[in-house]
């Protein structure tokens, strides 16, 4: 699962004023229940208004009672970061997206290690487990919980309405790349006059295009490589020609406008990771039946996924690292995918007919279990670093400037400032 707007930025001094907030500590009531607390980004194991999978621990371990907290995800990942160092604070099970993981790996003493807890890292790939571990592969500090894949999820409707064809075959079709897709939407736009716009946001645009990259932000020597990387600059160029062209309904993402956007048929496309269904469905409920979902241009990539840490700090470490494992098993895994849509991390579930045979009445009955593993089967194992997620958040806020106005050249200026900044070169 994935995010919301503006990572690990802000100063650890500003963090810790909100270190009380939604914090952690396990409480232990006079009945022996014991209660796990876990701090989370958007949907990562629930929805709002949806805890059935905490509810079925809870049936099988009457001694447990868990409490999620839910932060928007810079906040999220600040706080954890303020509160390892405080070396109090945190919750028991803490999750962390795949952007920011790299930059907890160097803290492993901070976090349970899960190679010690019976964990068989097999049931995973090797790069989703290099992710999480320490350079000599003697640690593991999280447990994969999901990864995006990539798709396009759109409106049928306004594409009937601006005349482009509906069936999920056809509209794939459409964009064999990303530079065809960005054509399409200017035929879209010349042909429902504009009130409708192509994408919700730039920043998603450049998401999707680099989601298909094997290196964008730093190589394997985890030397930064933004700026003089050909394929990061081609994605800017891309994105800032699809906004230029009036394609793009400027709506910062996991943002109130964002919600109404996807409400009201404010935009016809959306660069579409497996979590993004959950989303959708969980802030736009009014449009089931309208959405479809068909190949990512380019055919493949990856946007997303996460990892549960325990923090060495807890006071039941024991039964959060009990509760980690049974959220990560495959069985789990598999229902969060149906009723959430966050796809399985382990890949011996997609040949599992609850997966492979899944679709979503919600995208008019489109084959989910096919369509985002066929997108990860050829996607690049892509290298990531410290800093990985500031980076990407730091692009999604400088083309948001160039929707808003700014000049595409001095918004790259800046974010390239930034970037330097946040990566300690500059």
């Amino acid at each position: 699962m994935r995010r919301t707007r503006h990572a690990l930025t802000a100063t650890l001094a500003a963090s810790a004023l909100v270190l009380a907030a939604c914090g952690g500590g396990s409480d232990d009531s006079a009945d022996g229940v014991t209660t796990l607390t876990i701090n989370v980004f958007g949907d990562s194991f629930s929805l709002p208004e949806n805890r059935s999978i905490y509810d079925e621990y809870e049936r099988l371990n009457p001694d447990i009672e868990i409490v999620e907290n839910r932060g928007e995800f810079g906040t999220h990942h600040q706080n954890l970061q303020a509160r390892l160092t405080a070396g109090s604070g945190t919750a028991d099970l803490e999750l962390i997206e795949v952007g920011q993981i790299a930059g907890f790996i160097g803290q492993q003493d901070k976090f349970v290690d899960f190679l010690d807890k019976g964990v068989d890292p097999a049931q995973w790939t090797d790069a989703v487990i290099q992710r999480a571990s320490t350079p000599d592969g003697n640690a593991l500090i999280g447990l994969p919980t999901d990864v995006g894949g990539l798709a396009m999820c759109y409106r049928t409707d306004l594409f009937a309405e601006a005349g482009l064809p509906t069936d999920r075959d056809e509209v794939s079709k459409l964009w064999p790349t990303w530079q065809d897709y960005v054509e399409a939407g200017d035929e879209f736009l010349a042909s429902s006059g504009g009130d409708v716009k192509w994408f919700d946001a730039g920043g998603h645009v450049l998401t999707g295009v680099l989601g298909n990259e094997e290196r964008t932000f730093y190589n394997e020597a985890g030397d930064l490589i933004v700026e003089s990387n050909p394929a990061v600059r081609a994605a800017w160029d891309l994105s800032v020609r699809a906004i230029q062209a009036g394609q793009s309904a400027a709506l910062p993402e996991f943002s109130p406008e964002w919600n109404t956007g996807f409400q009201q048929g404010q935009f016809a496309t959306v660069t579409c990771p497996a979590w993004m269904m959950g989303y959708i469905q969980a802030n736009a409920g009014g449009t089931s039946g309208k959405w479809d979902i068909a190949t990512i241009p380019g055919g493949s990539g990856n946007w997303g996924g996460s990892y549960v840490t325990v923090p060495a700090q807890g006071e039941h470490t024991e039964a959060a690292t009990e509760l980690a494992k049974w959220l990560t098993a495959p069985e789990q895994s598999i229902t969060i995918f149906q009723e959430i849509g966050n796809f399985p991390s382990q890949r011996s579930t997609w040949d599992d007919p609850a997966v492979a045979e899944y679709s979503s009445p919600f995208f008019n009955d489109a084959p989910a279990g096919e369509i985002f593993p066929e997108s990860l089967a050829e996607a690049p194992v892509q290298v990531v670093g410290p800093q990985s997620g500031v980076i990407g958040n730091t692009f999604s806020d400088a083309l948001n400037s160039v929707e808003q106005g700014t000049d595409p050249k001095e918004a790259w200026q800046q974010a390239m400032s930034d970037i330097r900044s946040a990566a300690g070169t500059g």
